[in-house]
């Protein structure tokens, strides 16, 4: 029986989602609990979209083949007792609906970029945010962020070693907002390109700090090269949200 999972991780102890030798992965992990309760058959899973190493879910989507036997709540409790003590959990498991593909079938993906903003450096949330130290205007960051919205070519926020056919993505939000010492910058997109959240991100912290005006975000779109852009920003900051379907397939798609 094919399940829809809905999974979180911190990231911080993987080396990506996708399966490499010799390394823990997410997908290794959760690869590895399955064949459990296959007997030690090797299975492989389908994903929402993969992850690089450092970043976090918690709301990453994935689908799995296991026996008929199992109800909804003992796929989560079994899979999640076999991939302890990694920090991954099924939070919750629903029967995928027929024909349906966890990266195919999305129409949004929204991912949360965090920076701590102070002088401090984290304690509390060490691995979990870009510490700039610097001010960070949030007004003119907001202003840069206006120029990416919509239909572009975004070479220029696009990773070397990106594989997507083309670099012409739908940018829906882009919003930047700040909870006392911590930017929240939420990107909302049917898809992204490669590392293109964290190079819109290293991009609108030139902004924040005054090393670029606003208006040069718009010059570096234009341009459709990865030299007229920003700095890729760290992985720990960035939190795959949730993926969003056309039917809702887990509590928190529902109102």
């Amino acid at each position: 029986m094919l399940w829809a999972l809905l999974i979180e991780y911190d990231g911080a102890g993987f080396h990506g989602w996708q399966r490499q030798d010799g390394l823990t992965t997410v997908q290794s992990v959760l690869e590895d609990a399955l064949a459990r309760l296959h007997g030690g058959v090797p299975h492989a899973v389908t994903v929402a979209g993969r992850t690089d190493a450092g970043v976090h879910a918690a709301g990453q989507v994935a689908m799995a083949d296991l026996p008929d036997r199992l109800d909804a709540r003992h796929v989560r409790d079994a899979l999640n007792f076999h991939m302890k003590p990694h920090k991954v959990a099924i939070v919750q498991a629903v029967p995928a609906p027929p024909g349906w593909n966890p990266r195919f079938a999305a129409i949004r993906r929204t991912y949360v970029y965090h920076i701590l903003n102070r002088r401090a450096r984290p304690a509390l949330a060490l691995g979990r945010v870009w510490h700039v130290p610097a001010p960070l205007d949030l007004a003119a960051m907001r202003e840069g962020a206006a120029c990416l919205l919509g239909r572009h070519d975004f070479t220029s926020f696009r990773a070397a070693a990106c594989q997507a056919k083309s670099p012409v993505k739908t940018l829906d939000v882009l919003d930047v907002a700040r909870h006392g010492d911590q930017l929240a910058i939420r990107a909302e997109a049917r898809s992204f390109l490669h590392h293109q959240v964290r190079n819109m991100v290293g991009t609108l912290r030139l902004v924040g700090d005054g090393s670029w005006p606003p208006a040069r975000v718009a010059a570096a779109l234009a341009a459709r090269s990865r030299a007229a852009a920003g700095p890729t920003a760290p992985p720990d900051g960035l939190c795959l949200m949730r993926v969003d379907y056309p039917i809702a397939l887990f509590d928190q798609d529902r109102p």
